[in-house]
């Protein structure tokens, strides 16, 4: 069977299925985007094996695991042929050891063509850090105050053919208390490092790279430490938009929720908006009053935007005037302004 390394595994996945053999809760924790669990062990069996093993000995928890994979061995093969029906398979495990090529060894006798990740997800988690690290992206920021369409300028900029990156769309969250209305649950700090590295892995880092200036932590997200000093080594284009505009946008995102979820988040800034703030806001909502719950919100956030650019110690490259623009127009304008910059 074949091995490839870290560095292959984006060409190599586009003509077979990857299959991570290690343990559901080792999957949860961090995964190759894209990649199917079929795990040799559950957790509980894993545990009981590495304790045999340390405790023991190698023969003893070699046989313990044979006892555990005996009777799951046509599942293995079943389950294959149904992630994997044209036969073709990348296996690892976690560093590339027994587990997976013991089921390597299973598949290709059932007639699967199997290709093993050298150093198994451990390698690809160090590559992913590298490339993170890599000095020769060109980022571009599009930075801009609450509710000023950032997100939806930078689905713009995808349609006019422009590399993106969308961390709050990786990180399920928007980046405020209200950002984890209406997402999906929060990746874990390693899968959300490995969603950020597949971004990076498909571009050409010769050419420019627009995302969004971002806090360090998005909900429970964490951009790493490397790139996020890149990001403050990075130019920033800031989106002007009006007061109204802003609560114009913010109310038609956040207007669908429950009010009792909009509550909720309101409290959770309650010390920051001050008592009296945190009550009016309450009876915004509850009045149907959106645009009096967002101007408050804004309140908070805007003086939070100021403060947060000084203290991460971004260098502001142009100011975009874009007050009476659509969020195309914008997009169109910022690709230009690039340019002219050589950006």
């Amino acid at each position: 069977m074949n091995k490839i390394t870290a560095a292959d595994l984006w060409e190599a996945r586009k003509d077979c299925v990857i299959l991570d053999v290690r343990s559901p809760g080792e999957f949860l924790k961090g995964h190759i985007p894209g990649a199917s669990n079929l795990p040799i062990f559950s957790d509980e069996e894993r545990a009981r094996v590495g304790t045999l093993y340390k405790q023991t000995s190698r023969e003893v928890a070699f046989l313990e695991g044979l006892d555990f994979i005996g009777p799951k061995l046509r599942f293995f093969i079943e389950e294959t042929t149904r992630l994997a029906p044209d036969k073709k398979i990348l296996i690892h495990c976690w560093r590339g050891g027994l587990r997976s090529q013991s089921i390597a060894v299973l598949l290709e006798a059932a007639g699967f063509s199997c290709q093993l990740l050298e150093g198994g997800y451990k390698s690809y988690r160090t590559h992913c850090r590298e490339v993170l690290m890599a000095e020769d992206a060109h980022l571009i920021l599009l930075g801009g105050k609450t509710g000023s369409g950032k997100t939806d300028i930078l689905n713009e900029l995808m349609d006019l053919q422009e590399q993106v990156i969308d961390l709050e769309g990786l990180a399920h969250h928007k980046g405020s208390v209200f950002g984890m209305l209406g997402q999906e649950p929060q990746p874990t700090k390693e899968q959300f490092e490995n969603n950020l590295y597949e971004c990076f892995s498909s571009f050409d880092l010769k050419k420019r790279i627009w995302l969004e200036s971002e806090s360090q932590s998005i909900g429970q997200a964490f951009i790493p430490d490397a790139v996020f000093k890149k990001f403050r080594n990075s130019p920033i284009f800031v989106v002007e938009r009006t007061f109204d505009q802003r609560i114009h946008r913010l109310v038609n995102d956040y207007g669908q929720f429950q009010k009792k979820e909009l509550i909720h988040a309101f409290k959770k800034i309650e010390k920051r908006l001050g008592g009296q703030h945190l009550k009016a806001a309450l009876e915004a909502i509850k009045v149907g009053d959106g645009e009096e719950a967002c101007a408050i919100a804004l309140g908070y956030y805007d003086k939070a935007y100021e403060r947060s650019t000084i203290d991460n110690g971004f260098t502001l490259a142009t100011s975009i005037s874009t007050l009476k623009m659509t969020d195309q127009q914008i997009a169109q304008k910022l690709i230009l302004t690039a340019k002219k910059n050589g950006l």
